[in-house]
């Protein structure tokens, strides 16, 4: 499975604090961590006694090293290349691409983990390939240069129509049927709360959906659509980015949307993109949500979807098939310094157990921002603790689960994205819901749940108080709810903790000052991407940060294909 290496690395750092500790270190008293029930570890109940399975991925990971700086070994050698990217996720993997495409052969991408694709990362079993993090892509908008051009580079896109459309591979766009929602004991098509609604909240759901369609098209006074992909080319007219200054739930009161079952929906589109809550999301994020998209294609409607088994850890190994030969995995950079004319990183090898220097003339770190505080700490720059702490990302946990049969429900059946009504969670994807033969009797369902509800450093070291057994019994206890009798089909439930699993767009985070100055490079030698300077943990924002960022290495200088 991937990750189990890092993954045990991980555990054994962490296993050095015992449970007291651990909840200490955030903060938690002793007492106050058993009335809130933040120690577990319970012997498993009868009922999932049958469930194999383990932990198998964290977030901690080896990355604990560069907090804790546990036994790592002076650096002994010096490598030098002209350019070094930190960061094997999206954005890194984009800009090795776009080095690559200038003709640059000089630059190395390191990577912590034994694997690179960050968020977008993947197991696989004897059934099917699965994601453990995100799982697919909206068809683009058609003027998305860059993204268009690489769909058709890797065959997602196979041609144009007359009028210039892209045509999709019919094996990537979503199956039918897509989603469905279940609410009051039946499985419904839609996500969007269907039965049983009065004709007042049907009515208030309409006109939200108008007014989102008037966001979709408008424009501020400098020309630019108020909401767009990627975000930098959003207008920036103060009648939209005042919007960000508000949470997403203040917005819905001024506006008056009532309706419980519309909330709810809102409520979950904002904990499914962002991992954060109506009153945790900015309004203009909110907006951006359902405005910011205009995909058209030849062969799909508006909105249509780009999925693999795997979700989309496909684009990232299409990425790193392109520069395989510049990565290297299994290496820590834990430390960043500038001289005049030069970069200076401290790099830590995690199979060899060895230190190095690699000497570069230019850095770009594709990491988020908790982890460039750590790089940078010999850094002078404008970068404080203050501009840091305002940066706050959702932890999440991911379960793959491995079924033998799925119980008969009421409603239409199983979809590619299955979400219940009220539920903790975001819901499943059908990780097979790709495959040819859709009479196979064994799938994966990929769950999905948002550590919401409490503050994210405290979600986030709980979550890693829990044991496999604790996992086990939320994720059999939730799906119980909607599919009575499933826990007796499950066969493994295998587990992923991301602590930091993507950045959330707190009210007044998207358009301020903490994200535009942690965003500049240092000293023209330290570059920056991630999707935590855009504000949203997308595919299309990590694409664009790697691009940008790569082209503003390379903007002032001149290449011969040896550099």
């Amino acid at each position: 499975m991937s990750g189990q290496n890092t993954y045990n690395q991980s555990a054994n750092l962490l296993s050095r604090l015992n449970r007291k500790a651990f909840l200490l270190r955030a903060g938690i008293g002793l007492t106050a961590a058993i009335a809130g029930g933040y120690l577990f570890n319970r012997k498993r109940s009868a009922k999932t006694a049958h469930i194999k399975g383990s932990i198998i991925g964290a977030n901690a990971k080896i990355g604990h090293l560069l907090r804790d700086k546990l036994s790592i070994p002076e650096p002994s050698t010096t490598e030098e290349i002209e350019y070094l990217i930190i960061g094997g996720g999206i954005s890194g993997l984009a800009a090795a691409r776009e080095l690559k495409r200038q003709g640059i052969s000089s630059f190395k991408l390191i990577e912590l983990d034994n694997h690179t694709g960050g968020n977008s990362s993947k197991g696989k079993n004897e059934i099917s390939a699965y994601p453990w993090g995100a799982h697919y892509l909206p068809i683009p908008d058609p003027s998305d240069s860059s993204i268009i051009s690489f769909l058709t580079e890797i065959g997602c896109i196979t041609g144009f129509s007359p009028e210039g459309l892209p045509i999709y591979n019919e094996y990537h766009l979503c199956f039918d049927p897509e989603e469905r929602l279940y609410i009051r004991g039946q499985w419904q098509e839609g996500l969007i709360p269907n039965l049983g609604l009065s004709l007042e909240e049907r009515t208030e759901i309409e006109r939200f959906f108008k007014l989102m369609e008037y966001y979709k098209t408008a424009k501020g006074i400098d020309g630019k659509y108020a909401f767009a992909i990627p975000l930098k080319d959003s207008s920036s007219d103060p009648t939209f980015i005042n919007l960000d200054k508000i949470s997403f739930i203040t917005f819905l009161e001024k506006e008056k949307f009532r309706s419980k079952h519309l909330l709810w929906y809102l409520n979950y589109a904002c904990k499914d993109d962002f991992g954060s809550t109506l009153n945790e999301t900015s309004a203009w994020a909110g907006i951006h949500y359902f405005a910011s998209r205009k995909g058209k294609a030849a062969n799909a409607k508006n909105g249509d979807l780009l999925t693999w088994p795997e979700g989309n850890a496909w684009l990232a190994e299409q990425l790193r098939s392109q520069v395989a030969d510049h990565i290297s995995v299994n290496s820590v950079a834990f430390n960043v310094s500038v001289n005049n004319d030069s970069v200076l990183t401290s790099v830590y090898n995690t199979v060899d157990h060895k230190s190095k220097i690699i000497k570069a003339r230019k850095v770009l770190l594709a990491t988020p921002q908790f982890v460039n505080q750590r790089l940078l700490h010999e850094v002078n720059s404008d970068r404080s603790t203050s501009v840091y702490e305002q940066f706050s990302y959702a932890p999440w946990m991911i379960a793959n689960i491995t079924i033998h049969q799925l119980p008969v429900s009421k409603g239409i059946g199983l979809c590619w994205d299955n979400v219940m009504f009220e539920s903790d969670s975001v819901g499943y994807v059908n990780a097979c819901h790709q495959h040819v033969n859709q009479n196979e009797n064994k799938k994966i369902l990929t769950y999905y749940l948002p550590l919401t509800g409490k503050e994210p450093k405290i979600q986030r070291l709980v979550a890693f108080t829990r044991s496999y057994n604790d996992w086990v019994d939320i994720v059999c206890k939730d799906l119980e709810n909607s599919h009575p009798g499933i826990t007796e089909f499950i066969e493994t439930v295998d587990i992923w903790i991301w602590g930091h699993g993507m950045v959330r767009p707190n009210p007044g985070f998207i358009w301020g000052e903490a994200k535009r100055m942690a965003s500049q490079p240092i000293n023209d030698k330290v570059f920056f991407a991630h999707t935590d300077l855009s504000g949203i943990s997308i595919f299309e924002e990590a694409f664009h940060q790697g691009i940008a960022a790569a082209k503003s290495m390379t903007s002032t200088e001149t290449h011969n294909g040896n550099s």
